[in-house]
C-alpha cells in the first residue's frame, strides 16, 4: 500500500467586484508538509469572469494567477518568497486579502502523491 499524507488545500477565487461579493473558483494551493510540496494549479474561465464584471482587467488578473504560481514554484521567478520553505510559502498565499485574487477557507486531506492531488482538485473544484 502506499504511503499516504496529510495534505492542505485551498481554492483561489476572482472576485471582480468586492462589494458585490460575487466569485468564481479560478485555482487551487496544495500544501504537503510531508513531502515538502506547495503548488498551484490555475484555470481562468474568462467568460465566467466577464459575466460577473464586463470592465474587469483579466490580464490583472492572469497575472496575479501566475504570481501564486510562481511563489509556489519557488526560485527566481518567487522573488523575496524563494527563500522561504514549501510552508511558509503556503502560508503566506493563504492569508487573507483583500484583492481580486483571494484565497479561501483551507481543508485538509490523504494524499499519496500531492501534485496529482492539485491536478485533480483543479478539475473537481474550478474547471
Amino acid at each position: 500500500m502506499t504511503d499516504r499524507h496529510v495534505f492542505e488545500y485551498a481554492l483561489l477565487r476572482v472576485v471582480p467586484r468586492v462589494e458585490r461579493g460575487e466569485c468564481i473558483n479560478a485555482g487551487v494551493l496544495v500544501y504537503c508538509r510531508a513531502k515538502a510540496f506547495v503548488g498551484a494549479r490555475t484555470h481562468l474561465d474568462e467568460a465566467r469572469l466577464l459575466a460577473l464584471d464586463p470592465a474587469v482587467d483579466v490580464a490583472g488578473v492572469r497575472a496575479a494567477l501566475g504570481a501564486v504560481e510562481n511563489v509556489c514554484a519557488g526560485g527566481e521567478p518567487a522573488g523575496q518568497a524563494a527563500r522561504d520553505d514549501a510552508g511558509r510559502r503556503f502560508r503566506w498565499l493563504i492569508a487573507p486579502r483583500s484583492t481580486i485574487v483571494q484565497p479561501g477557507p483551507v481543508h485538509t486531506g490523504l494524499t499519496a502523491d500531492p501534485a496529482a492531488e492539485a491536478d485533480r482538485l483543479l478539475e473537481l473544484l474550478v474547471r
